[in-house]
């Protein structure tokens, strides 16, 4: 559906100079315009009321009533995209995870320094991710499925987790699904290794988050790292994470921060590591999120006999790396991600010619 004239943005944010600033930049984009700029959660509740903007930008950082307590309110009445941009402060971290499971589109780095060159990336950037979440974003995520039962285990089903390898890929959106994966999968799940594109002061507070809501052991990734059933590992926010094959071991190494796909780390990088690296016996996964990354990587993955699975277009808050996945073939299945881990033992299960022997069905439904 085309819109009839500019997207509507409220910048909310308690430094006049920044808003003032943020305001003009984003204006100098012919489809965005800016429709009210506030100091405070007050004025950014006034300026909902009066102007009703499409997509919100919202500092977590402000007087009186936080951002986050001002987006659990707006997520209730008023549930329109929002898009944090603040500082990397240590707190900011987990502050802004919390915002992204309130249903925060997306997070946004302010820049330190840099000046005006800078403060024009930062608006260009924002500019970009305001299109798409006024366009396809889902303004607030499906609440996550808490772990209610046992998940089906790889060893009870006669499978040897440790010839698998998950690499799994994630953007805008990608916090809570990787969350509602991680909570399905049993604790002998086949090393998982995952690359969420994130500024680098946070992954370190959402691999601690993950670890809390999986029963997998879960942590940022250090370079040497081996990966081991029931273990995850997920990539820091500014180099490229491998998987490179050492003898008879694989271990997890950093390599350079130049962008692949303009990203740093970048989805295609981990999968083109793990193609080479364990060749059909890597799982490949690519979650919510927009763009194009990790979509040729799975592809390559597929091509090389690895089982191959998107992120399910009605289970996404972005539609783009799944869809442009599915459209050049790298796809083997569509799933939600809580539905993923069950997927994948099945399809192991199938491809290994368990399934078909005495028995091996009767294995898996006793893990239920």
């Amino acid at each position: 559906m085309k819109r009839d004239g500019p997207i509507k943005v409220l910048v909310v944010d308690d430094s006049p100079t920044f808003r003032s600033m943020l305001t003009r930049a984003l204006n100098d984009h012919a489809d965005i315009r800016v429709a009210a700029a506030a100091s405070d959660a007050f004025e950014a509740r006034d300026c909902v009321l009066q102007h009703h903007p499409d997509v919100i930008v919202l500092d977590l950082e402000m007087p009186r009533v936080s951002g986050l307590e001002f987006l659990a309110r707006l997520r209730e009445h008023y549930p329109v995209p929002v898009i944090i941009c603040s500082g990397t402060t240590g707190r900011n971290g987990p502050k802004a995870l919390q915002a992204m499971a309130l249903g925060a589109f997306d997070v946004v780095i302010k820049p330190n320094r840099g000046g005006r060159a800078a403060l024009q990336s930062l608006a260009n950037e924002l500019a970009e991710r305001i299109r798409v979440a006024d366009s396809q974003g889902q303004p607030v995520p499906s609440p996550r499925t808490p772990v209610r039962r046992e998940p089906p285990s790889f060893r009870a089903a006669g499978l040897n987790p440790a010839r698998y390898l998950v690499v799994v890929g994630a953007s805008t959106g990608g916090t809570e699904a990787l969350t509602a994966l991680l909570s399905h999968a049993p604790a002998d799940f086949p090393s998982m290794v995952m690359v969420q594109h994130m500024p680098v002061g946070f992954t370190h507070s959402f691999a601690e988050r993950l670890d809390q809501h999986s029963r997998m052991r879960v942590s940022e990734a250090v370079d040497g790292d081996r990966p081991t059933v029931g273990a995850g590992f997920l990539a820091r926010g500014d180099a490229h994470l491998t998987v490179r094959r050492i003898g008879a071991m694989l271990a997890l190494r950093y390599t350079d921060s130049e962008p692949v796909n303009r990203h740093c780390p970048s989805v295609d990088v981990l999968f083109d590591s793990a193609r080479e690296a364990v060749g059909g016996r890597a799982i490949g996964v690519l979650l919510t999120g927009m763009g194009a990354d990790g979509a040729q990587g799975l592809l390559r993955l597929r091509q090389q006999g690895a089982l191959t699975i998107a992120q399910s277009r009605d289970s996404c808050v972005v539609y783009g790396m799944p869809k442009v996945a599915t459209e050049i073939g790298g796809v083997d299945f569509s799933s939600s991600p809580s539905e993923m881990p069950e997927l994948i033992l099945r399809e192991v299960l199938a491809r290994s010619g368990k399934n078909t022997a005495a028995g091996g069905e009767r294995r898996l439904r006793e893990t239920r």
